[in-house]
């Protein structure tokens, strides 16, 4: 089973991918033999995570295959209510995951601003999903010190990268990588036999990047068929709130 930790629903303003509609995120899944898939919206991003939010919420209601992701913010500007507020609203709309765009918001994702967000997220259960472009391996590296219960995931790793991923993954317990464009030669099987598959979690980076590329990279994979079953979703549900899986 494929769950896709790294979709989104919503027009992109700038770039020719389609509606971002429900119908097109399922006939796509569809397509690629997708169960079911983690999504944010772009609104989140690229406008304001607080009216986002509240919008995907309304998308995603009554679709199972439809998994919804929130976009933090630090509380400094009562965006997006204080941490405990965010978190609470988070779970009783069925929130499993939260995404971040420190580089894209403007703020420091180990500052102290966002520690009281990131301590509410941990205590909560929530995994932090965010783009190496948007952090940085010191960041991310910073973030899961401060907060070791705090499930990290980075997608978007490109190509280049796995030296200074090893090093993050071999100094914490906390931090996954998404296999998003995960576009190293052979990088996929080299992190499996070196950390493991609970270490890796799929994501298509879908519709901004083409799902074959992930799908074909896991399921052509020279990997034990317990391997691709764990990071096609099984390391993803481990990483889940209780009650969200």
């Amino acid at each position: 089973m494929l769950i896709d930790a790294d979709a989104m629903l919503g027009r992109h303003p700038r770039r020719d991918t389609g509606t971002g509609s429900i119908t097109e995120a399922l006939d796509r899944m569809d397509r690629f033999g997708i169960a079911e898939a983690v999504v944010s919206h772009t609104l989140s991003w690229l406008h304001d995570p607080a009216t986002g939010n509240r919008e995907l919420l309304d998308l995603v209601a009554g679709r199972p295959r439809l998994r919804p992701c929130w976009v933090m913010l630090p509380d400094t500007c009562g965006e997006t209510g204080t941490p405990a507020e965010f978190v609470a609203a988070a779970l009783a709309g069925g929130v499993c995951a939260v995404r971040a765009y420190p580089a894209d918001h403007g703020y420091d994702l180990a500052g102290g601003d966002c520690a009281s967000m990131l301590a509410a997220l941990a205590d909560a259960g929530l995994p932090l999903l965010v783009d190496a472009a948007q952090a940085g391996w010191p960041t991310v590296e910073s973030v899961a010190a401060a907060h070791p219960g705090l499930r990290v995931v980075v997608g978007g790793i490109g190509y280049r990268q796995l030296r200074q991923a090893a090093g993050v993954l071999s100094r914490t317990g906390n931090v996954h990588l998404g296999l998003a464009n995960l576009s190293s030669h052979c990088g996929l099987e080299w992190l499996v036999d070196r950390y493991g598959a609970g270490r890796i979690v799929f994501g298509t980076g879908a519709p901004l990047r083409d799902p074959a590329e992930a799908v074909t990279r896991l399921l052509w994979a020279e990997l034990d068929d317990a391997d691709v079953a764990a990071i096609g979703s099984g390391t993803l549900l481990g990483l889940l709130p209780v009650g969200a899986v």
